[in-house]
C-alpha cells in the first residue's frame, strides 16, 4: 500500500481515538451540567473540565486548587485546598491503548508500520497541544509538557507494540526482518525465542488480568451490603447516583489491577502508611467511596494461595512454549536445546514483570489531600512478585525433562526409519521361495 495512504489512514485513526475519547468525557458532564446545574450554570466551565477529565484518564496528574467560595462554606481547611490528583480512570487510557494497537497492527499490514506509527503519534501530539490550549482553568491545572507528552505515550507506545507484533509475523523489509537474519544465522531453535517470549508474556499478563477481575467480581458480591451502605450514607439522588455509577465504570480497569496486586501478595495502599494484602489488612479512615467497601475486613492464611494463580499463569506460558518448540523441532536430531528455553523462561519472567509494574504505575496515584494522596500498588514489589511466580511456572515446564512416555524431538524420525526397515524384512519374508519338497 502506497505509504501516504498509510499515513492518511493511520492520523485518521488517531484523530477518531482522541475525538471518541473527548465524547466519552463530555458526554456525562453534558448531562450533568443540564440536569444538576440546571439554567444558572456557566457552560463555560464545560469543556475544560472534559478536557481535564480527559487528560486525566491519560495520565496527565492534575493540580487542584479550590477557591474560598468552595472552602469556606464546606468547613473545608485551607491546608486541604490544594492537592493533586493523578489516579488515572483506565478505561480512558485502556481504549485509547487497544485503538492504537490495532491501528498501528493495520499500518504493518500494509507494510509501512514506521509510517502509520510517527503518523499517529504527531496527530496525538497536536490533538492534545490543542486541548492543553483551549481548557485553562483556575481550579485544575496541570504541567504543559506533561499534558502534551503523556497522551502521545499511551497513544504511540500501544501502536508500536500492535506493530512489531504484526511485522514479527509477516515481515517488514527492514529492522525486524533484519533481527530475523541474525537469529537464523544462530540457528537452532533462536528464530523463535523473541516470539515465544512475547506471546508467553501475553498469556501471563492476559491470566492475571482475568484472575483480578474475577477476584474484583467475588469481593463485590461478597461485600456487596457494604457498598450499598456507603452509596446510602452518601444520601445522593439518583443524579448522584449516576455520577457515581459512572465514575466506577471509568476506573474499574484500575480496582481490576489493585486485585492483581492482591493476587501476587504485595497488595495496594488506599492511603499513606496504609495496605491491603492477603497478609493483613491495615487501613485507616476511609473515603465515603462505594467500591472501598469491598475491601476485606481482615485477613486469612489461606488467601496466600491466591498466589498459586501467578505460578499456574507461567506454567501456561511455560506449556505453550514448550509445545511450540517441540513442533517446530519435529524430525530433527539431537536434544531440546537447553539455551533457548532457559533464555524463554528468563523473558517471560522479566517481561511479565515489566508488564506488571507498568500497570501498577498507571493504577496508582493520588486522589487527594492528606493521606490520600498514596493509593494503589507500588511497581517494584509487584513486578518482583509476579517475576518470580512466573519464573517458577514457566521454569517447570520448560526446564524440566520430559516424561519417558514422551518421544524426544528427534525420535520421530528414528521411529519411521524402524518402522520401514521392519517393514522391509517382513516383505521379504513373504517373498522369499519355499524350500522344495522331496
Amino acid at each position: 500500500m502506497n505509504r501516504l495512504l498509510v499515513a492518511l489512514l493511520a492520523a485518521f485513526d488517531a484523530v477518531l481515538a482522541v475525538a471518541v475519547g473527548l465524547v466519552a468525557a463530555l458526554a456525562p458532564l453534558t448531562l450533568l451540567w443540564i440536569f444538576g446545574f440546571g439554567a444558572d450554570a456557566s457552560w463555560a466551565g464545560l469543556w475544560p473540565a472534559a478536557g481535564r477529565i480527559w487528560q486525566l484518564g491519560h495520565l496527565v496528574p492534575l493540580a487542584i486548587s479550590l477557591p474560598e467560595e468552595f472552602t469556606v462554606p464546606l468547613g473545608i481547611d485551607p491546608a486541604a485546598a490544594s492537592f493533586a490528583i493523578s489516579l488515572a480512570p483506565l478505561a480512558l487510557t485502556m481504549f485509547t491503548a487497544i485503538f492504537a494497537f490495532r491501528s498501528g497492527a493495520r499500518a504493518a499490514t500494509a507494510g509501512a508500520w514506521v509510517v502509520g506509527v510517527l503518523s499517529g503519534a504527531v496527530v496525538v501530539v497536536a490533538a492534545a497541544a490543542a486541548v492543553l490550549a483551549t481548557t485553562g482553568n483556575d481550579i485544575a491545572g496541570v504541567e504543559p509538557w506533561q499534558a502534551v507528552v503523556l497522551p502521545a505515550l499511551v497513544y504511540t507506545v500501544p501502536a508500536l507494540g500492535g506493530a512489531l507484533a504484526v511485522a514479527w509475523q509477516n515481515g517488514d523489509d527492514g529492522v525486524v526482518d533484519a533481527v530475523r537474519v541474525v537469529l537464523d544465522r544462530r540457528g537452532g531453535a533462536w528464530p523463535d525465542v523473541p516470539g515465544l517470549i512475547a506471546r508467553g508474556t501475553a498469556i501471563v499478563l492476559t491470566a492475571l488480568i482475568g484472575a483480578g477481575a474475577l477476584l474484583l467480581a467475588v469481593a463485590v458480591l461478597l461485600r456487596g451490603s457494604q457498598i450499598i451502605a456507603l452509596f446510602q450514607s452518601a444520601q445522593v439522588d439518583a443524579l448522584g447516583a449516576s455520577v457515581f455509577t459512572v465514575g466506577h465504570l471509568a476506573y474499574l480497569p484500575t480496582f481490576v489491577v489493585w486485585a492483581i496486586a492482591f493476587i501476587a501478595g504485595p497488595g495496594f495502599a488506599v492511603g499513606v502508611d496504609t495496605v491491603v494484602s492477603p497478609v493483613g489488612t491495615q487501613v485507616g479512615l476511609l473515603p465515603g467511596i462505594p467500591v472501598l467497601g469491598a475491601l476485606p475486613e481482615s485477613s486469612s492464611p489461606w488467601l496466600l494461595l491466591l498466589a498459586l494463580l501467578p505460578v499456574g499463569a507461567g506454567a501456561l506460558a511455560g506449556w505453550v512454549a514448550r509445545s511450540q518448540l517441540v513442533r517446530d523441532r519435529a524430525g530433527a536430531a539431537g536434544p531440546e536445546p537447553m539455551g533457548a528455553r532457559i533464555v524463554v523462561t528468563l523473558g517471560i519472567a522479566v517481561l511479565a514483570g515489566a508488564g506488571a509494574a507498568l500497570l501498577a504505575a498507571v493504577a496508582s496515584g493520588s486522589i487527594g489531600p492528606g493521606t490520600l494522596a498514596s493509593v494503589g500498588p507500588a511497581p517494584g514489589p509487584l513486578a518482583l512478585t509476579v517475576g518470580i511466580e512466573s519464573a517458577i511456572g514457566a521454569a517447570i515446564l520448560l526446564l524440566s525433562p520430559r516424561g519417558r512416555g514422551e518421544p524426544d524431538a528427534a525420535e520421530p524420525a528414528a521411529a519411521a526409519t524402524a518402522d520401514v526397515a521392519t517393514a522391509g524384512t517382513e516383505g521379504a519374508a513373504e517373498v522369499a521361495p519355499r524350500p522344495p519338497v522331496d
